[in-house]
Parts: C-alpha cells; structure tokens; sequence
C-alpha cells in the first residue's frame, strides 16, 4: 500500500472484495466474515485438546476464524476420522468458522510437502489455513501450493450409490419416454431359446415381476470434512452460508509484533512478492500493517532484489491480513502496551482501523476472561465497528 494513497481493497466491504477475489478461500471466508458480522480469530493456545474443543464450541458463534497450535497441545488425538482435527472440523461446520493451524512451515521443499500433507497430524486434512515464513525462500512456496494442489485432485468427487427394487409404475408425472418404455416390456418378454412373444400361451399379457435400479450420482467434495465416522451431533451446518470449500490456503508471515523482531523490510518485500507469485494459493499475510499495493519503494528502498516490480500488479494486490496482539482494556482503563514477555498489544481500531488489518488475532484477552463467550463478543463488536469506521474514514 502506498504511503500516501490508501488502497481500493481498505475502501471497499469485504462483500464488494468477493468479486475481485482469486482464491475461493478468500472468497469465502469474506462473505462468511459479512453474514457472520465479525473480523475476529480467536488464537486457541490452551494446554488441553479438551479445553480447546469446548472453547472453540464456547465461542464459535462470535468468530470467523479458529487459530490453533497442535503441537503444544496434550491429549491431542490423531486418528484421522475422530481425533481432534474431525471433531474441530464438526465445530467449524457448526458455528461457522474457518481452522488456522499455525504452523509456520520453514524448510526445503519437500520436506514442507510431507509435514504438510503428511506425518502424525496430517495438518492439511483438518486445517483450511497454514502460515510459513519463508526465510527458506519462495521456493517453499510454490512446493506447498503444488502439495496443496495435488491433495485436492486427489478427493475431486464423492460418490453415492442407491439401489431400488420392484414393479414399475408410471405415475401421471411420468416421463412419457418412461411409460412407452414399460409398455414394450409388458409387451415383449424374452423366451428361454432367444426369442420373444407378445402373450403366454394362455393368452395371458406377458408381464414384468420387478426392476433392480442402480444408481450413482457424483457430487463435488466441496465439504472440508472427508471422514464420515465422525459421531451422531456433528453433522449440523452453520445457516446462511453453505460449507467451506475443500481449497486450502496459506498465509505468509510477513510480519511479527514481537520486541527485537528481525523480519525487516527486506524479508517482507520478499514475503510480498512470493505472494503474488502464489495467488492460487496464498491467501494472503500475518502482518502488522496492510500490504496491497506496497512496493519495495515503501519497505526496503535500499534493497536490489534485481527484479523490477509492476504497479499494475500491485494495485490488484486483494489479499486478506490477520493481525496478533489484539487486546482491550478493562471499561474504563487505559489500553495495556505488552504483556512483559516481548508482545505488543493493540486494540482493534488501531489495528483495523488505522493500520488496515482485516481479521484481529485475539489470544488470552478471551480465553483468561471469566466469561469467554461475553467477552469474544466484545471484541467481536470493537472489531466490527473499527472496520466500519475505516471504510467510513477512507469514503
């Protein structure tokens, strides 16, 4: 984003972004965030897989987006139709919510394909989103977007089969094509030898005892859940919106709030430009500020990546930005500045509003509260309110 002209994607609804939207994610998650009226992800860093699946069903209503770590999770289940991931998955079906599994991937290649899409956790089977920081380069990227791509054609159709037993009757609806067909097999009835009559030898019409019908359609696999073990209960659908595709999708870390961060301008250039190199894949960044339309020029004007940047590629930048270290005070109190361990924190204006964020991170200002449920729709509110008062701000 320029840094003196605000980007159209900060002016426009997240409805009107749908139509210039390249990744069905995307697409997705922004008509899901208008129907649900909320830019919040709640970062789920609890210690237990069952305290993580009662708050993510606690709170589900008020977010639109679920991060987790599963790796400092204890009890965590792997079993790929009823571990943790596919009863989290039952969750996101039925509070409407998309799971942000923050991995931050960072290595060669083909080893980020078989941590990806393989191993213990099989991250991509249950997560709609991942992260990297791809200090490993944008090679990493494209690895995963092929891994991510070749998981996908891999469950293209479901296939469901009916069989039918008995006498056939043409109702009034019936095809006429139908009727004229049960006619001539009333009509024709096969001999043993090979040859066909038209009545029995006593006269009698020849007539048909019963039709097996077997029957297959194919459906797209458009559902994130593919096991189909998960218990009775789960099968409920958020309504007003149908279910998350099966496409996957990446964020970039391109930026942390962390004190003494060493991601400098430079490192989020890079980040931008595999972006945009991936945006069949990429989603879009972890970042503190609003990346579409930046240039190198705005971050790292110093730096010669030998490469030379177009502006009209830039200015169809649409990529969505999730940003940690939301916090609101108590009412009444002033905002807290950090929480002594290297975090920043940051109210949802100013990291919505002013710094051009879509979804605000939310972590231990929900789950401490003595009321999760309350408190995620406070922020839920605040959030909402400082993405109305941009786009009225930049109208």
């Amino acid at each position: 984003m320029s840094t003196t002209t605000p980007h159209w994607s900060l002016k426009q609804s997240f409805a009107e972004r749908v139509e210039s939207s390249s990744h069905p994610l995307t697409s997705y998650l922004f008509r899901l965030m208008e129907v649900k009226q909320s830019n919040l992800c709640l970062s789920a860093d609890v210690e237990h897989a069952r305290e993580l699946l009662a708050l993510a069903d606690q709170v589900g209503p008020s977010i639109v987006v679920l991060k987790t770590h599963y790796d400092l999770i204890t009890g965590w289940d792997y079993h790929p139709h009823t571990g943790t991931g596919a009863k989290l998955a039952a969750l996101a079906r039925k509070h409407g919510f998309l799971i942000f599994e923050d991995r931050k991937f960072v290595d060669i290649g083909s080893t980020v394909q078989k941590q990806y899409t393989a191993g213990t956790a099989c991250v991509i089977e249950w997560a709609h989103i991942t992260n990297a920081d791809i200090h490993a380069g944008e090679a990493m990227v494209s690895a995963m977007a092929q891994a991510a791509r070749k998981w996908r054609e891999r469950i293209p159709y479901e296939v469901k089969t009916s069989v039918s037993v008995g006498t056939p009757v043409a109702d009034q609806d019936a095809d006429e094509e139908a009727e004229d067909r049960v006619e001539e097999l009333r009509k024709i009835v096969p001999r043993e030898n090979g040859t066909t009559r038209e009545k029995d030898t006593d006269g009698r019409k020849g007539s048909i005892v019963s039709i097996t019908t077997v029957t297959q359609t194919y459906e797209p696999a458009d559902s994130p859940r593919l096991a189909k073990t998960i218990s009775e209960g789960d099968e409920a659908v958020f309504p007003g919106i149908e279910e998350a595709p099966l496409d996957r999708g990446l964020l970039i870390l391109a930026q942390m709030s962390s004190k003494g961060c060493l991601m400098d301008g430079k490192y989020t250039w890079e980040c931008v430009k595999a972006a945009r190199k991936n945006k069949d894949f990429v989603m879009g960044y972890v970042a503190q500020q609003n990346l579409n339309g930046i240039t190198k020029q705005d971050l790292a004007p110093a730096y010669d990546d030998h490469e030379s940047a177009a502006e009209e590629e830039a200015q169809a930048d649409n990529f969505i930005h999730m940003t940690p270290g939301c916090k609101l005070p108590p009412p009444g109190e002033e905002a807290p500045q950090g929480d002594g361990l290297g975090q920043q924190y940051n109210t949802p204006d100013n990291l919505v509003n002013i710094k051009g964020t879509d979804i605000a991170i939310v972590g231990r200002g929900i789950i401490t509260a003595s009321d999760p449920p309350a408190e995620a729709e406070r922020y839920r509110r605040k959030a909402w309110k400082a993405y109305q008062d941009r786009r009225e701000r930049l109208a």
